[in-house]
């Protein structure tokens, strides 16, 4: 981009110098015509003395040229703009695009880790009804158990005695 910019500075100040250069040419000319210029002073008094009209059109078609070249350099930099504030625009829609995916994951994460939290809560509650009923079955088996040492002691005295 730069080096357009450049280029086109460089065409503007030719083209100005060239302007530059033509009309010094013509008031040299000019200069020496000196009886041609008191008869268009008399024609016409609206031109200035050091003026011709062909260094008017001349000057009138530099300006133009000038014009035209300022246009293009405008409708450039137009477009240029234009192509950055698209680029821009896209990126920034990407970016959305990207966040609400990443949203969205993280949403059905958190679900599922909410779901499976849920779960491992209820099976430590049904663990932990579970062991209850187990405490009552250990009073059971610690009086099963004394009641089959009782008989294996009795078991033993009488076979001791036979």
């Amino acid at each position: 981009m730069q080096k357009k910019k450049t280029n086109k500075q460089k065409q503007m100040e030719a083209r100005n110098s060239e302007t530059l250069d033509q009309m010094s040419q013509q008031q040299n000319i000019d200069e020496e015509d000196k009886t041609d210029t008191k008869t268009r002073e008399t024609e016409d008094p609206l031109l200035p003395s050091s003026m011709s009209e062909t260094e008017i059109l001349r000057a009138v078609e530099v300006v133009e040229r000038n014009s035209i070249a300022i246009s293009d350099s405008f409708s450039s930099l137009f477009a240029s703009l234009r192509l950055a504030l698209s680029q821009v625009t896209s990126r920034s829609v990407d970016h959305v695009e990207c966040f609400n995916e990443a949203a969205g994951r993280l949403q059905e994460s958190a679900l599922d880790s909410a779901t499976k939290g849920n779960l491992y809560i209820n099976s430590c509650l049904r663990l932990n009804e579970e062991m209850r009923g187990i405490d009552a079955l250990a009073m059971q088996l610690k009086v099963l158990r004394r009641n089959v040492d009782a008989l294996d002691t009795a078991v033993n005295s009488l076979v001791r005695l036979h």
